[in-house]
């Protein structure tokens, strides 16, 4: 649970992200971003739960839907216009995941005639697989804490829509996940495949299933017995360890909802699994920890990346408090001996915390250069049970 002083300042923190990037301002310039936003719909649920005021319940609903008008339609400076799906008016506003969603990045995406430059490609549009699948999830607690069913229906649809732009077949008769695709998913911008994307579409497209299922009628027919075969089949034999704090914490967070759906779901073998998740997350922290970039001056360092593994350091607790109970019978020995030692660096999270709450690293081009971004995640890593919960058992 959340202090009182942590909570006083993820308040202050999204109310002026929501004032700054036009969820409140209808007047103002809007200002999306599938990311940042996906963090903050997450977090807006969470402090109307530990607040008990409906303001905050009211910021998440309305941000979805300005992310869906915005990012789920093509770019003003685009000659497309309309959904990225291509559906209708009427019908695009009833399936706006239908097509995916777009990045939110200042630049068009690249053009066909144009020649790839790699540093100008972090600037440009199109859609990312591991961004997709944060909106999935952030899909899925909004739907968990209003009980309407259109959210776990635009969840699956989106599993749906980036399964079929990402993942596809190599000449050989494999599986394989590109990193970046275009706005309307017909042509990879970046063909390498993401690291850790196979795991997340795994992960995140069992959440949503799992929803869907508790969800009787919300979406008749939608299927995704599919897609987490082949999600399966790509993470097949792969290790995830990575230094990046970031992918750190996203392996945690992933390690987290694997726990959960444990828990309660007898079909779900996840044990090693989470066996896998745990070690290499142990991995790459003990990497990290001993790389010496926490005793660099806020210009040498990325707050987004370090709050990221904030974020999944915090998700050590809660998997160990559901490990004591119904969990703890399927986790194993070894998965208990991880969590023991991932245990140990909890203090990180309130390190990181701490040295981006200070008035002075937030004074640091590497912070301003990335505010929106930079504030949503440190909120996150305040409050972090909106974002890593799953939905109520």
């Amino acid at each position: 649970m959340a202090d009182t002083a942590a909570i006083a300042i993820a308040c202050d923190l999204m109310a002026r992200f929501a004032r700054e990037t036009g969820v409140t301002d209808a007047g103002g310039t809007v200002r999306r971003y599938l990311w940042t936003d996906a963090f903050a719909v997450c977090n807006f649920l969470e402090l109307g739960r530990l607040t008990g005021e409906a303001g905050w319940q009211q910021l998440a609903l309305g941000l979805v839907g300005q992310v869906h008008e915005v990012l789920g339609r093509h770019r003003s400076d685009d000659p497309r216009s309309g959904w990225i799906s291509g559906l209708g008016g009427a019908e695009g506003r009833l399936h706006p995941t239908a097509g995916g969603l777009r990045i939110g990045k200042t630049l068009a995406e690249r053009q066909p005639c144009e020649p790839f430059d790699e540093r100008l490609e972090w600037d440009r549009d199109g859609q990312y697989f591991h961004y997709l699948t944060k909106w999935m999830h952030a899909l899925v607690r909004v739907g968990a804490t209003t009980g309407d069913p259109a959210y776990g229906r635009w969840a699956g649809e989106l599993v749906k829509a980036a399964h079929k732009g990402f993942v596809g077949r190599t000449a050989a008769g494999g599986t394989r996940m590109v990193w970046k695709m275009s706005i309307d998913l017909t042509r990879a911008l970046v063909a390498s495949m993401g690291h850790h994307d196979p795991l997340d579409g795994l992960i995140t497209a069992r959440e949503v299933a799992r929803f869907l299922a508790r969800q009787p009628g919300a979406a008749p027919g939608l299927d995704l017995t599919g897609e987490i075969a082949d999600f399966a089949a790509l993470c097949k034999g792969r290790r995830w360890t990575t230094d990046d704090p970031l992918g750190v914490g996203g392996l945690l967070f992933d390690a987290g909802r694997v726990v959960e759906m444990m828990g309660d779901d007898d079909d779900f073998d996840g044990g090693d699994l989470l066996a896998d998740l745990l070690g290499d997350a142990v991995a790459g922290l003990h990497a990290f920890a001993n790389g010496g970039d926490l005793h660099e001056r806020a210009d040498f360092r990325l707050a987004f990346r370090e709050l990221g593994l904030a974020i999944g350091v915090r998700a050590v607790a809660r998997m160990q408090a559901t490990i004591a109970g119904e969990a703890g019978r399927r986790t194993g020995d070894k998965a208990r001996r991880l969590l023991d030692d991932l245990a140990r660096h909890c203090p990180l999270a309130e390190s990181i915390e701490g040295f981006w709450l200070r008035p002075a690293s937030r004074q640091a081009a590497s912070w301003r250069d990335h505010g929106d971004i930079n504030a949503v995640m440190l909120a996150t890593s305040l409050v972090p049970d909106g974002f890593l919960a799953i939905q109520p058992p």
